[in-house]
This record gives C-alpha cells, sequence and structure tokens, in this order.
C-alpha cells in the first residue's frame, strides 16, 4: 500500500450525537486521516460546541466548515468542505452513517489511480437506533445477533470482493472515495441539485465516468452502518433525475456551479 495523505469529509445537520459516535469509530482505528472535515449544512450550536470539544482531544485534526440553514444544500456545503481538503485522497461519509473500525485502512488499500470506491451499508433498524447512540448496544453486537438489515454486507472478510463497472446502481455519497485531483477536474458536487433524494451522488459518479474513471464496487471492506431515520420529502426528485439524465446523456465532466465558486483566486 502506497504512503498517501486522506481526508475523510462528513456531511451532518443536527445530529451531534451520531456525530460523536461517527468520530470516535475513526480513532478507533489503526489507521487515521490527515483531517476530518465537517460539512455542515446549517447545524444548531450543539454541534458546534461538540466540534470544539472534540478537537481538543482526538488525535486527528477536524475542520468545522458551516453555513446558513436555508434548506437541504448538501452539495454546496461539501464543495466548501472539498475546498478546504489538504490531502490526495478524500473519503466521503455521511452523518447518519457510523464506519467499520477499519474503515480508512480499507478505503486507504482500495484506493488506485483513475478510480473510485464505493462501500457498501449495512441497516440499523430505528427501533435499536437510540441504544446504539447511548452505548447500551454496539455495531458489532448487532452484527453478531442478526439484527441488521442487509446483515451480509456488515461482515468485514479478510479480502474485499471487488467488482469493477461504471455503472449508476449503488452509488452513494454515504460511502465513497475519490482522487482529489479527480475531484477538481469535474468541478466538485453540482449545486443545481438541491433536496434529498438524488443528485450529489449520482452525478458526482457519472462525471467521474465521463471523466474515465472506474468504480470499485466494494463488500466485505470499507463497510458502514446506517442509522435509519424517516425519509425527507422528495419532490424535486424528477426534476433532479431529468438533470441527471442530461449528464448521462451529454457526457458532461464539469458542472458550472461547483468547486470553483469556493476556491482561492
Amino acid at each position: 500500500m502506497l504512503k498517501r495523505s486522506v481526508s475523510v469529509i462528513i456531511s451532518t445537520y443536527n445530529n451531534p450525537e451520531a456525530l460523536k459516535l461517527i468520530i470516535s469509530y475513526i480513532e478507533r482505528g489503526s489507521s487515521l486521516p490527515d483531517q476530518i472535515i465537517i460539512a455542515d449544512d446549517g447545524s444548531s450550536e450543539d454541534t458546534s460546541e461538540l466540534i470544539n470539544e472534540l478537537d481538543k482531544s482526538t488525535k486527528t485534526p477536524i475542520l468545522h466548515c458551516w453555513h446558513k440553514d436555508v434548506g437541504f444544500r448538501k452539495n454546496r456545503i461539501l464543495n466548501i468542505s472539498l475546498a478546504k481538503v489538504s490531502s490526495d485522497y478524500v473519503v466521503f461519509l455521511d452523518g447518519d452513517c457510523i464506519p467499520h473500525k477499519d474503515f480508512v485502512k480499507d478505503h486507504l488499500k482500495l484506493a488506485e489511480p483513475h478510480c473510485l470506491v464505493q462501500g457498501r451499508r449495512t441497516f440499523i433498524p430505528e427501533s435499536y437506533v437510540p441504544r446504539v447512540l447511548s452505548g447500551q448496544t454496539s455495531t458489532s453486537k448487532l452484527t453478531w445477533t442478526f439484527q441488521l438489515q442487509g446483515w451480509f454486507k456488515s461482515l468485514r472478510l479478510p479480502f474485499p470482493l471487488v467488482k469493477r463497472n461504471q455503472d449508476l446502481y449503488g452509488l452513494l455519497g454515504c460511502n465513497l472515495a475519490a482522487w482529489r485531483r479527480d475531484l477538481e477536474a469535474i468541478n466538485g458536487f453540482d449545486e443545481e441539485y438541491e433536496g434529498w433524494g438524488i443528485g450529489e451522488d449520482s452525478d458526482l459518479g457519472a462525471r467521474l465516468y465521463n471523466l474515465g474513471n472506474h468504480r470499485k464496487f466494494v463488500y466485505g471492506h470499507a463497510i458502514v452502518y446506517h442509522l435509519n431515520h424517516p425519509e425527507l420529502a422528495k419532490e424535486h426528485v424528477p426534476e433532479s433525475k431529468a438533470r441527471l439524465t442530461k449528464t448521462i446523456a451529454s457526457k458532461q465532466v464539469r458542472c458550472e456551479l461547483g468547486l470553483n465558486l469556493h476556491l482561492k483566486n
């Protein structure tokens, strides 16, 4: 495994309990990132206070990127965070996904030029989420008592099972890694997308494919455990799907409103 620097970007919104647990799992790993960047889509002071407290005790430097809450603008805060990355390689993690303790180690092992890496997620049922957040149970206990949805995706295997493709199926921004230079080449996330459900992940992946990247679709390594919760409204989805279809059909590489808006000249 070649030596490379890595940043983990964690998107969050008013979920400090989960964020605290996510960072604690990252810190337990044998491989630590060079920086953790919190992409905060307008959380209240509770999240800021937590990050300030954690930054005093974590081994990994934490950078908090925040903007005002005026609705779901995840792509914008991800670009703001991406502009602060100081590493060669970037791993994206959602604030409702707890990483396996070897999450960073696995992503570093899987990193390869001209590839993005897509890890899998297993699901923690809503009824168990409060117990996980309070420390009454753990992801490992839920795995070995068969309480997880998509249980087989929770198993870390001795060797990863990797399928190479350029498919959009299973392309998720909650467990995705790519090279910073490739993300810069496509101008980061498209800020034309607003609203939850489609846009930040499929569009980014499609443009990375158009750039020439292939996907390493991975089972058995780089695992996250999704904290199930009620879904948000999806009234914007038809418009987002139409935009994504256009990106794919035109083989678009760079978006117009993206990372360039947040880079210093």
